[in-house]
């Protein structure tokens, strides 16, 4: 594959890469830019462990090549907060949902995707929105419940909290 040279922000900061084009967006964070808080699950995109926000969009960057990401915005979970104290981190902790945590940051990014968009979710918003994120050890009542803890307090989108 060719290598091209793109653009693109990082959690707020640009970035610019001579890469491979058909590099997954997941290996470029973790391997080129040292960002592990974003996980390889199935590497297909089906189990939501590599969920990032692409422009405010949840996607799944182990499937994404990176030239898909040119001049664009990508925030992974190191972005939604620079200390770990974002709403839903909080109501993860408080909800007691971490168990092996292996897809909590997928989690966390679908999550704050859902009340970006929908501030007050009811469950059926909660099912769709979360619907492509799996969790081994079947925390899904207590990740619904830190959903609707963190919805129900002062939530504002990463962007607005800077």
């Amino acid at each position: 594959m060719e290598r091209v040279r793109l653009g693109f922000v990082l959690n707020g900061q640009p970035q610019e890469l001579s890469i491979e084009s058909d590099t997954p967006l997941l290996w470029v964070l973790r391997d080129v830019l040292g960002m592990n808080g974003t996980k390889f699950g199935c590497g297909m995109g089906l189990c939501g462990a590599c969920t990032v926000h692409l422009d405010g969009v949840p996607v799944r960057s182990c499937s994404l090549p990176i030239n898909a990401v040119a001049n664009k915005q990508v925030t992974t979970i190191e972005g939604l907060s620079s200390n770990g104290d974002h709403p839903l981190q909080q109501a993860w902790v408080a909800e007691n949902v971490p168990q092996c945590g292996y897809c909590q940051s997928g989690q966390i990014m679908s999550a704050a995707a859902l009340l970006a968009n929908t501030p007050r979710p009811s469950d059926a918003d909660i099912d769709n929105a979360m619907s492509g994120n799996l969790c081994r050890c079947g925390t899904y009542g207590r990740i619904r419940k830190a959903i609707k803890r963190a919805a129900v307090g002062s939530w504002e989108p990463a962007e607005a909290q800077s």
